[in-house]
Order: structure tokens, then C-alpha cells, then sequence
């Protein structure tokens, strides 16, 4: 039954934890999909054409052919940072706002990139696999030896909050800091001894290179085989940034050629990357699941924000955090 003027419906893509939508069920019709759906349950897709908000995670691709299926749409809201799975200028030629939540897990995320560089220098995965596996037999001065931090160059790309935290984190390592954004940030050079370069020359000088841009057009594949090959052959990739900056084809080549040293990726092209994948062999690699946000802490403010862009909706008020494309990184 379609939605009344006073309880406007609502889907909410995945479900929440219990409790979180019972404020707000009593001023709208909530409908909510499962946890784990990789994109629009079928039971959601079905009530589209009644729905007034849509409140989703980066799974679900809002593009124009959903939007045409969704006349009464009059709001969406991204659990997430970055809007890549939303198309903007489609919402906008309808005059439909979209909100996200940004600034929720800048720490978080610049703990995982620190948390990745250390364990890639050090070789923590091969080590302790192989330290399980038995085969570590005595100490060795020559065992698993890896990068040293003091005085090695770490290369950010995209020097916007999530970089700038990274580089506060790197510095107390020793770490040297270039940083190569199509913006520059004076404050950040003054306080963090952060020189800017351009992307070639930051690839060439860092033995890290540590990746915090959004997924735009001038983003896709960013981080191709000449970018990797320009890279030096004991440098480390970091990505948890999104998947699509690296094509995972060319990281492939550039690691079997030993273009690079090894990776540390937490964000895939295509997620969750397929069981076949030849990284999922590779010992020079760290693979985690897309877990830069997985902080029971960033999960609540995650939450929170969202809710509070419902409720909003609800009372007919304006969004928290809508996206303004110009502005957008």
C-alpha cells in the first residue's frame, strides 16, 4: 500500500542492527533488506516505485535505471564516505538530494593504511605462516628481513583528511611525506614537513605509496601498469582507497615481473575478489576484506548519521552532509 503523505516509506538497503529504526517506525513505513545482499534485495526492488527515501550501502548502485523505477523518490542517503555507486547528476537533473557520511572513519581508515605499511614492511603474514608451518628452525640474522621505516619515503595520494591522518601517523615512524594532490595543502606541508610533487615523481621517489582518492573519472585505473612500472622495485602499494584506482591485472604483471616489491590492498575492482584470484597465491601481498570501517565504534557513527538523515527526511527537514559534486574531493 503506498506510502501516506505523513508516513513517508522508506528502504533502508540492508538491515540494521535491532533497535536502530524503532524511533523513527512510528512517523514512517520502514522496509529493510537483508545483511548480506551484494545489491537491491528482490523483496526492496519490487516496492521501489513507492518509496520516498532510499537509504543504502556502496553495494547498491543508484544509477538511472533504478531512479526511473522510483518516481516518488525524493531522498537517498550513502552509509559510506565516498558516492561512487550513486550517479549524482542523475539525482540532481530530479532534483533529489543525496546525503553520505563523511569524517565517520578517518581514523579508523588511517590506522588500517598504517596498520597494512607495517605489516607489508616486516613481512608479518609470510613470517607468521611460516612460523606456524614449521618451517622456522633457529633465529636467523637473515630471516624474513624487511623494510626499515626511519627515513624512508612515504608517497600519499590524495592528501584530503583521510591522507592527512595517515601522514601524522607516518611521521612519528620517521617517515618522509610526499604527497600528490591535484590541490595544495600549505597547512599540511607547514605542520607535517609534507612536500607536494606530481603523481610520476612521487611514484619514482617513495619506497610506500599509500593511496586516499575517491573513485572518480580521472581516478579510474589511476594506478596503471605505467604507474606501476614507474614505481621503484622495492616500493609497496597500499589501496584502501576503492579497488577501481588499481586495476588488478596490471598489479598482477607489475608483482610477476618484480616491477614492485608487494601490495596491500583492502579494496577490490570487483569484491569479494573471486577464490581464483592469482593474488590470493601471492606471498608479497596482504589481502584483507574491506575492513578499513570495521570498528564496532565507526559501525555506531556510521549508523548514527544515516539515522539521522532519516529522521530528517521524516520531519521534512534538510540532510546532514548532502553532496555538493563541486566540492566532492
Amino acid at each position: 500500500m503506498p506510502a501516506s503523505a505523513h508516513r513517508p516509506f522508506v528502504i533502508v538497503t540492508h538491515a540494521l542492527p535491532e533497535g536502530w529504526l524503532a524511533l523513527l517506525e512510528s512517523r514512517s513505513e520502514l522496509l529493510a533488506g537483508p545483511a548480506d545482499a551484494a545489491g537491491l534485495a528482490p523483496e526492496l526492488l519490487a516496492r521501489l516505485g513507492e518509496a520516498e527515501g532510499l537509504f543504502t550501502l556502496l553495494t547498491v548502485r543508484v544509477d538511472e535505471a533504478l531512479l526511473q523505477r522510483a518516481p516518488r523518490l525524493r531522498v537517498v542517503s550513502n552509509m559510506a564516505v565516498g558516492v561512487d555507486n550513486i550517479d549524482l547528476a542523475a539525482c540532481t537533473r530530479r532534483g533529489i538530494p543525496v546525503g553520505h557520511t563523511p569524517g565517520v572513519l578517518t581514523e579508523a581508515t588511517a590506522d588500517l593504511a598504517l596498520a597494512l605499511l607495517l605489516a607489508a614492511a616486516r613481512r608479518l603474514p609470510e613470517s607468521s605462516r611460516d612460523a606456524r608451518e614449521g618451517r622456522w628452525t633457529t633465529w636467523s640474522p637473515t630471516g624474513w628481513l624487511g623494510a626499515d621505516l626511519p627515513g624512508a619515503t612515504l608517497g600519499i595520494v590524495g592528501m584530503g583528511k583521510i591522507g592527512q591522518a595517515v601522514a601524522t601517523r607516518a611521521r612519528g615512524f620517521g617517515l618522509r611525506i610526499l604527497y600528490a594532490d591535484r590541490n595544495a595543502r600549505p597547512e599540511v606541508e607547514t605542520n607535517l614537513d609534507a612536500q607536494r610533487v606530481d603523481l610520476v615523481d612521487l611514484l619514482r621517489q617513495s619506497d610506500f605509496v599509500s593511496l586516499h582518492v575517491p573513485l572518480m573519472a580521472e581516478t579510474r585505473h589511476l594506478i596503471n601498469e605505467s604507474a606501476l612500472r614507474a614505481m621503484r622495485r622495492t616500493a609497496i602499494l597500499i589501496n584502501i582507497g576503492r579497488g577501481a584506482i588499481v586495476p588488478l591485472a596490471d598489479l598482477v604483471a607489475a608483482l610477476e615481473a618484480r616491477e614492485i616489491a608487494g601490495a596491500a590492498l583492502d579494496v577490490f575492482e570487483t569484491e569479494p575478489l573471486p577464490p581464483d584470484h592469482p593474488l590470493w597465491r601471492r606471498e608479497d601481498v596482504i589481502l584483507t576484506p574491506h575492513v578499513a570501517a570495521a570498528s564496532v565504534h565507526i559501525a555506531e557513527r556510521h549508523l548514527a548519521t544515516l539515522l539521522d538523515n532519516v529522521g530528517r527526511f521524516v520531519r521534512g527537514e534538510a540532510l546532514l552532509n548532502v553532496v555538493d559534486k563541486a566540492r566532492w574531493c
